[in-house]
């Protein structure tokens, strides 16, 4: 089921990333200094870049390409409390990089979209979930979707770290964030379509550091 992941496989498959790989690892970095200073993982995004975050978080929260055995003081603790069900309970539980899709909160942002305001709908969950260590993933084909702007901006406020992968034009959030990793397209759908080994290389990358014996 898992293979051992090369880091340069995605310049080799997706040359045209390559002037991105600078922001790239930098982004890498950023994800993996919030995971060992205990902090959290946000991510907002519209339309497909709504899915995007979904989909993160799935290859964040559980394996990916790389068993996540749960750590040997959670597991000492386990036998009080399933006793016969604990191997079981120690095979199926895997160690998860703590991370949120703020569009999964489907009636907390249909309530505040209804009741408030949309352009502050992500600044919104941003402003009640961050913490110190935190960092805000935006995602943006354009990199001017003004709720995710204003989430970025209210990250930026709290002072939390700010990363987002947009297409190649200068943007708001190229300005804003810390990292921006601009892929070299504009057209929606072709961003789109090298956002995502972008972020499944970013995720590769930090199990493989996290939990593949490098760190």
């Amino acid at each position: 089921m898992f293979s051992e992941y090369n880091e340069k496989t995605l310049y080799e498959r997706f040359p045209v990333l390559e002037n991105a790989e600078k922001d790239i690892e930098k982004a890498a970095s950023m994800m993996l200094e919030t995971y060992t200073s205990g902090g959290k993982i946000l991510l907002c995004g519209n339309g497909g870049s709504c899915a995007d975050c979904d989909h993160i978080v799935g290859e964040l929260m559980k394996s990916f390409m790389y068993e996540r055995k749960p750590k040997d003081e959670f597991v000492s603790k386990l036998e009080a409390v399933f006793g016969n069900e604990t191997e079981r309970v120690k095979d199926c539980l895997q160690t998860g990089i703590p991370a949120i899709s703020l569009p999964s909160q489907t009636a907390l942002l249909t309530a505040y979209l209804n009741d408030v305001s949309s352009e502050y709908v992500y600044a919104q969950l941003v402003y009640g979930y961050a913490k110190e260590n935190d960092m805000l993933l935006c995602l943006s084909t354009s990199g001017n979707s003004k709720n995710v702007v204003n989430a970025a901006k209210v990250a930026k406020v709290l002072g939390i770290k700010t990363a987002a992968i947009t297409g190649q034009n200068e943007s708001e959030l190229s300005y804003l964030c810390d990292v921006c990793i601009r892929v070299p397209e504009s057209e929606t759908y072709k961003v789109q379509e090298l956002t995502l080994p972008v972020y499944h290389h970013l995720c590769a990358s930090l199990e493989k550091t996290l939990f593949g014996g490098e760190f």
